[in-house]
């Protein structure tokens, strides 16, 4: 069996005799003597074999080759001074070699694995495990790992209970679609993979259990994204007798727990803002405060302007925001311009104004147009200097904020605003309870239908304006996790879902076990959920998630290694009593 670790041998095991195994990471011929960089999981030794030492097994050392995997034994010495290698922890050791063993010859690889530069992303999901062997993939897997064990660490200290919930569940969509799984057993039947444990963790607070936490496998079958799979990882949570602030104060104590043990970081008090704010202030919900930059509003400024473009704007109930680039007006040409007036619109908006000040003047088409006083107004409110850019957008709230907020993170990262060393977490509280949906011509749950109200009776009559007890915590820009005070009796669930227009049958058909359930003393409780692979890849500083996983998916839920998803035969389909209808058969 492996003892010994590559990559901690150091000075203090001069002398002894050991046993290595991994791969060859390098190989250096130099006549008498070859070197071999000899990898494992933990790093690099060096490894020296000697013609005259050696004798018979040198012709092996003489045939190794990029990847093959060996054994080698020998005595560990200290490298003379010359050949000392700064650049890796085990650089003043190397490993005399007495014998040596091939375990397992390798063919030519599709693409080095010993060093970190790009490789094409098909082609490394291809051959993920030997993309794996790569040091930047071995470091996020680790640190994911680490995460999660110093995760376990805290909650178990805090007497919390890891419970497994069920895979095979019921299908309850309302949210992103289920991926649903035939039963063979009950034809014509489907279970549908848990989207998260919501339902399963209530009920373990209805089943006295107290403080529940899970490692928990998510499953939604939405599209795709740079940090947004298929099947994910939640670290998820629920605390009985516990309010919001018992649920914030416990999972900022584990995150700065995590990050103190896994970056040696220690974190200031975590801010917090309500979702208004965080919309008035970024335009997002999940706002990256590591820079500036925030929406200023004009409405009060331009109301009563005869610029139509603002005036129809502001009489019909819209807003009119803009983003001030301080001292950056001399980088966007009227062409960058046009670009960003491009960019808005994949938001809705339906143009994007704009301004420069110079020499004291502001300059522009607008410029032209709007009235003195109102330009005079927005130079002392908003401190206009020379070389400053404002952009303007006037709308509807939800398109000022979609547009403006997406252009404030485009231009943060073009003119390099953003600095990549920080952690800026928050909490964004005060969340609506609804929010509409045009596709579906109806009010949605934002978080889930099991969230707590925050006033019953404006709930009944005026559901547009009530607020939910529920709260995001936020990193770098992300969406790290969120939860709610859950609903805990029957005669409030059935008004929101009312308010949701669900049906009886609908409700029944969907949630009736877990509605049942609350007939029969469920206690008040809360939860929440962070997400393992956003927050191990912001830890870990890439902005790929695929890098934290270690067989991910592509952008269309495909496995390029294992090829993924696949047809099954027809006897499959039979037992299952399940039919593929063609896309060009007739239904």
């Amino acid at each position: 069996m492996k003892t010994i670790n590559n990559g901690t041998l150091r000075k203090k095991d001069i002398n002894q005799e050991l046993t290595l195994y991994g791969w060859v990471n390098k190989r250096r011929d130099m006549g008498g003597v070859i070197f071999v960089d000899l990898r494992d999981r933990s790093g690099i030794c060096q490894v020296v074999f000697n013609r005259s030492f050696l004798k018979d097994d040198f012709s092996i050392a003489e045939d190794l080759k990029n990847e093959y995997c060996i054994k080698v034994d020998g005595k560990l010495i200290e490298r003379t001074p010359e050949m000392i290698n700064p650049n890796i922890p085990t650089g003043e050791v190397e490993l005399m070699c007495e014998h040596i063993e091939v375990l397992s010859k390798s063919e030519i690889l599709p693409f080095n694995v010993y060093d970190n530069k790009e490789i094409n992303e098909n082609v490394g999901l291809k051959y993920r495990y030997l993309d794996l062997r790569r040091e930047k993939l071995q470091n996020t897997i680790k640190m994911r790992s680490q995460i999660t064990m110093a995760v376990r660490e805290f909650l178990n200290n805090e007497d919390f209970l890891e419970i497994e919930t069920p895979i095979l569940c019921k299908s309850t969509p309302e949210g992103a679609r289920d991926y649903i799984v035939p039963s063979r057993v009950n034809k014509g039947s489907f279970y549908a993979l848990p989207q998260s444990p919501q339902i399963f963790k209530q009920l373990l607070m209805i089943g006295g259990f107290e403080k529940y936490y899970q490692i928990a496998k998510c499953f939604r079958d939405e599209d795709l994204r740079a940090d947004r799979q298929p099947e994910f990882t939640q670290i998820d949570l629920e605390m009985s007798f516990a309010s919001q602030e018992d649920i914030i104060t416990l999972v900022e104590k584990m995150i700065k727990y995590v990050v103190k043990k896994v970056k040696n970081l220690d974190l200031d008090k975590f801010p917090r803002i309500t979702y208004q704010e965080a919309m008035d202030r970024f335009g997002s919900d999940k706002p990256d405060t590591r820079f500036e930059m925030e929406l200023q509003d004009l409405t009060a400024i331009l109301k009563g302007t005869k610029m139509n473009v603002f005036a129809n704007v502001i009489e019909n109930n819209g807003i009119v925001k803009c983003l001030i680039v301080k001292n950056n007006g001399d980088n966007y040409s009227r062409s960058d311009v046009e670009h960003l007036t491009d960019f808005v619109k994949i938001y809705g908006a339906k143009g994007l104004a704009w301004l420069k000040y110079d020499n004291n003047t502001f300059n522009g088409v607008i410029a032209k147009n709007l009235e003195d006083e109102k330009l005079a107004a927005m130079k002392e409110k908003f401190n206009i200097t020379n070389n400053d850019l404002i952009l303007i957008v006037a709308d509807k709230p939800k398109v000022v904020y979609d547009s403006l907020g997406a252009l404030r993170l485009k231009i943060a990262n073009e003119l390099d605003l953003i600095p990549k060393d920080k952690f800026n977490f928050l909490w964004v509280v005060d969340f609506p309870m609804f929010e509409y949906s045009e596709t579906e011509g109806r009010y949605k749950a934002m978080h889930h239908p099991f969230t707590m109200p925050s006033d019953l009776e404006m709930l009944k009559t005026n559901k547009k304006d009530v607020l939910s007890i529920a709260y995001d915590i936020v990193l770098n820009g992300y969406e790290l996790g969120g939860g709610s005070v859950r609903i805990h009796n029957s005669e409030m669930q059935k008004i929101v879902f009312d308010a949701l227009e669900l049906s009886e049958e609908d409700i029944k058909n969907r949630f009736g076990f877990f509605i049942e359930a609350f007939k029969y003393g469920a206690p008040p409780h809360a939860g929440l959920a962070i997400g393992l692979e956003r927050f191990t890849m912001l830890l870990s500083g890439t902005d790929n998630i695929k890098d934290v996983i270690a067989f991910p998916k592509t952008q269309s839920a495909s496995d390029m290694m294992s090829e993924a998803p696949s047809k099954v035969n027809d006897v499959q389909l039979e037992e299952l009593g399940i039919k593929v209808v063609k896309e060009d058969e007739d239904e």
